[in-house]
């Protein structure tokens, strides 16, 4: 097997190429979020135009996905990991030479389809390289890495950009991006079977139209709301679409995607779970900070940092609850975790214009903490309760289903916000400004989101109270 067959030397450098690349893969999302100003300035493009910089990647990524598991399936582990992080290198050196806007969007399309291949990879090279006994903190590892990303990458896109221009993180990138490529051509071997499978294309156009017009409807909701024509055209659509797909994979012998994992209690109920906390964490970290500029009236940098101290406890902890997950198992994370995550949402329902800085920082913090106990536990179970053979497929859907519950998270919380700020917008009066009460209105929709987040973990501690793991095969891999 492949853990028995390398050393714990080459195992170590090989987890640490894949940790870096999922690094730098991560770190190139958030970089845009301060950058998109400057870019704007850059190449003279308006606001809506620059977003597509961000939604046109999100949304190449996320089609990619499903296809990883055939490549997974198809290519060894060596040649697969040098294509994805040679297509994001050339990405990223195109995105800072672009001359003009068009060449910055298909340097980020090409990103994306390299960043698509990266995070299942390095999901799926973890749990090959690990007894079932050591993924927790394999992945609690791969965790502590991953989280930071997001944190840092939008304050380090600033300054760095504040000293020179929009062009140097995507320099840096590229920098990052070479050596992981260097190191991974030096110690990663091929350690997976391959399958002799082929690629059914009409799975392909079903997977790649189906989920891509899902996800474009989703982004597009947060900013043009559900109740837009072209979201709910894009939803219709994009259902029919992913039916067919469902159906093709269920009576084909090559499947895109292997819906056979589903089979297993675990691994739906986990997933399902996952998706439950992914668009209880994304959407939030998006409320949070129009919150506090446009209801507390606080700077953006203030707004910024009220969500650094949460992620750092979050990556931080992974690797504490990898090894606690290694000991004693999912169940007693994600029931704990789930609890602490409902009363620390509940305590986000009643903020105020007058709401103290330090509680929402302190509240936030544990409330990602409560996180900290959820996604790796869960993301691991469901996987550890599949065979080798269906781990490829696993891995592409469970992260296929997170980058979707992100996008819904993200639309559903703008939604609810907005739809809340009109339901709960105080009556005018004479003695209070109309500044006040624009900003009452903005915390009253803040707390409908959150109630409605709140409710959304409630189902998901409910499914997760049916988690059980058979911990008797913790220690045996099967063949």
């Amino acid at each position: 097997m492949p853990s028995q067959s390398i050393s714990n030397s080459q195992r170590n450098m090989i987890v640490a190429v894949m940790i870096v690349s999922a690094f730098v893969a991560i770190l190139n999302q958030t970089l845009l979020n301060t950058a998109l100003p400057q870019i704007m300035k850059g190449l003279n493009i308006s606001e809506n135009t620059s977003q597509w910089l961000v939604t046109g990647f999100m949304l190449v990524n996320g089609v990619m996905i499903p296809l990883t598991a055939f490549l997974m399936d198809k290519i060894k582990t060596r040649p697969l990991y040098l294509i994805a992080m040679g297509i994001f290198l050339i990405g990223s050196i195109v995105a800072a030479l672009a001359p003009n806007f068009g060449v910055l969007m298909l340097a980020r399309v090409i990103q994306a389809m390299g960043a698509g291949i990266i995070m299942p990879l390095m999901q799926f090279t973890l749990f090959m390289l690990f007894p079932k006994s050591k993924r927790g903190f394999a992945m609690g590892l791969a965790g502590l890495v991953i989280q930071f990303a997001p944190a840092i990458g939008p304050t380090l896109s600033g300054l760095v950009i504040d000293a020179t221009s929009w062009r140097m993180p995507f320099i840096i990138v590229v920098g990052v991006a070479l050596l992981g490529f260097i190191f991974g051509a030096i110690f990663i071997r091929s350690y997976n079977e391959t399958k002799e499978t082929k690629l059914d294309k009409r799975s392909v156009v079903y997977s790649t139209l189906g989920f891509g017009i899902l996800l474009y409807a989703f982004s597009s909701a947060g900013n043009l709301g559900f109740s837009s024509p072209v979201v709910i055209i894009a939803l219709i659509v994009s259902i029919f679409i992913i039916g067919a797909f469902i159906r093709r994979q269920l009576n084909i012998e090559n499947p895109l995607l292997n819906l056979v994992v589903f089979k297993s209690r675990v691994f739906t109920l986990t997933t399902a779970s996952s998706m439950i906390v992914m668009m209880g964490m994304v959407g939030p970290a998006l409320l949070i900070p129009l919150y506090v500029q446009n209801a507390l009236g606080l700077s953006a940098f203030l707004s910024g940092l009220v969500i650094m101290p949460g992620a750092i406890i979050n990556g931080i902890m992974s690797i504490f609850t990898g090894k606690f997950y290694d000991k004693y198992g999912a169940r007693p994370l994600i029931l704990t975790g789930f609890t602490l995550f409902l009363i620390f949402t509940i305590l986000l329902c009643f903020l105020t214009v007058e709401t103290s800085y330090t509680y929402l920082i302190i509240v936030y913090a544990l409330r990602m903490f409560s996180v900290s106990l959820l996604m790796m536990p869960l993301n691991t179970a469901g996987i550890n309760s599949l065979k080798n053979k269906d781990i490829s497929h696993g891995t592409a859907i469970s992260n296929f289903g997170r980058v979707t519950a992100g996008s819904l998270g993200t639309a559903l919380m703008v939604t609810f916000m907005t739809v809340g700020a009109k339901i709960f917008a105080p009556e005018p009066t004479a003695h209070e400004s109309k500044d006040l009460l624009q900003r009452q209105a903005i915390a009253g929709g803040v707390d409908f989101a959150f109630a409605i987040v709140a409710v959304l973990v409630v189902i998901g501690l409910i499914m997760a109270w049916f988690v059980r793991e058979d911990r008797t095969t913790v220690n045996t891999r099967e063949i």
